[in-house]
């Protein structure tokens, strides 16, 4: 059976009769047309009485014809406003538009004033860390496809680091050692714990048992770590030794265990830690000249125990030595009423006593860990460079021995003189430069044929 439609009729409500005119006997009026419309007012426009006028362009006649008709001069356009131009403090003429709001300016003279601190009111500029670079590094050539993307990557890093923290593991291991540095320099904080073990660490359940070793062959073809500008902000190298190593704690636990459970198992000793980067040869520590923190040199010296295999080392920007650092304006009243230094550096030890035993320990227990090492980078370490060179006692640098293997050795003052140096910055930088050459000829000297040619990487004498 068909179904039976029901059909519902809409009515348009229909609008009050008006008269439009008293005297008009019909009570409706039939609406006129559109060609109605525009006749009535081509007659209304026509109509000489009608009040309404139409603009009137007359043609333009040339001036000879105008004076033989006696044609009156075309009056002249009106004269627009003149613009007014806007110029700053020293007459340079400012861009068409209104002047920016208050805020803008503020933040720009809070900015400059920044900056202004920063590079010691203009007196210094500092290096940028796209020189600090290792050699040997795998990074893409600049400008390549391969290099915008992972740039374009690190600018954007925020979203990312949320919306693809799942993905960044499976980034190819020569990619990664890249992603790092560029996300380091990009960050306004630098690259952080959890950022490094989003792209280094697979995410849980990826390997399943043999998870562990199946990270160390995952992770083998990265050789190259740069934390250049990270170091000291958002990283400290406690975070970088729990990174690394993080397998040595859960090891020992399970064999104190066993060693608890069974005597048998007391001979038995314990698994090296398992390293996070088994092949790394590459390190770059270098900390931002402009925003520079503290770092320890003594959790340096126990990552370097446990790196033997690093070849090249950056340290740009590093302070002087020290195991100690806070303990430097710090002294022990001694029962005959001195004041002894609590630390083995005080702030006159270099300038006025010329003590460096502590520094030259430091470098020596560095060394000592480090003699694989080809390539040393030390940017900006101009205050500490004589310790390259000094003896005391048994506490030096033996370019022959240890450090023997070196061939490369950066010694730039990591800044430049300003447009308004001072005296004082100009003997510094001098100072610098002088020093690096003799720390050279101190190395060659050392070495005497006894050990590989060194390269000494330093900035050119001031004329």
């Amino acid at each position: 059976m068909p179904k039976k439609r029901n059909h519902v009729r809409t009515f348009k409500p229909s609008l009050p009769a008006t008269s439009l005119n008293p005297s008009s006997t019909s009570a409706t009026q039939s609406p006129k047309s559109v060609n109605e419309l525009l006749a009535n007012l081509r007659h209304s426009a026509a109509d000489p009485s009608s009040s309404r006028s139409l603009p009137t362009t007359s043609p333009s006649v040339p001036p000879a014809i105008r004076e033989i008709l006696q044609i009156p001069e075309t009056p002249s356009p009106v004269s627009r406003r003149p613009v007014r131009q806007r110029f700053d403090i020293n007459g340079r003429r400012l861009p068409a538009g209104p002047a920016p709001p208050r805020s803008w300016l503020l933040k720009q003279c809070a900015q400059e004033n920044v900056e202004n601190s920063l590079s010691r009111s203009s007196r210094i500029n500092y290096s940028s860390l796209d020189g600090t670079c290792l050699p040997d590094s795998p990074l893409p050539h600049p400008g390549s496809l391969i290099d915008i993307t992972l740039k374009s990557l690190a600018v954007d890093w925020d979203v990312h680091r949320i919306y693809n923290q799942y993905h960044l593991y499976f980034i190819p291991s020569h990619l990664k050692s890249a992603l790092i540095r560029y996300v380091g320099l990009a960050s306004e904080g630098g690259i952080s714990l959890s950022d490094l073990r989003t792209i280094l660490v697979p995410p849980e359940g990826v390997y399943g048992d043999d998870e562990l070793d199946s990270q160390a062959i995952s992770n083998s073809g990265i050789t190259f770590l740069d934390l250049s500008a990270s170091m000291g902000r958002s990283l400290r190298l406690k975070d970088i030794l729990d990174l690394l190593f993080n397998n040595s704690k859960a090891t020992d636990v399970v064999v104190v265990e066993e060693v608890q459970e069974s005597w048998e198992a007391a001979n038995a000793s314990p698994s090296p830690p398992r390293l996070l980067l088994p092949n790394l040869t590459h390190l770059s520590l270098a900390l931002d000249p402009q925003n520079n923190r503290e770092v320890s040199w003594k959790q340096l010296l126990t990552l370097s125990s446990k790196l033997p295999t690093l070849t090249h080392l950056s340290l740009a920007y590093w302070p002087e030595p020290c195991l100690t650092p806070r303990a430097k304006y710090s002294t022990i009243s001694a029962p005959h009423g001195q004041s002894i230094p609590y630390g083995g550096t005080t702030i006159y030890s270099h300038s006025l006593d010329h003590d460096w035993s502590e520094a030259l320990l430091v470098l020596r227990m560095l060394s000592n860990s480090l003699y694989e090492l080809e390539f040393l980078d030390l940017t900006g370490c101009a205050p500490w460079f004589q310790a390259l060179q000094r003896r005391d006692g048994h506490d030096y640098v033996d370019w022959s021995g240890p450090w023997g293997k070196v061939t490369g050795l950066r010694l730039f003052a990591g800044w430049t003189l300003g447009a308004e140096a001072m005296v004082s910055d100009q003997v510094a930088y001098t100072s610098a430069v002088d020093t690096a050459k003799k720390v050279e000829r101190h190395i060659r000297s050392m070495r005497a044929g006894k050990g590989r040619l060194i390269t000494v990487e330093r900035d050119a004498s001031v004329t």
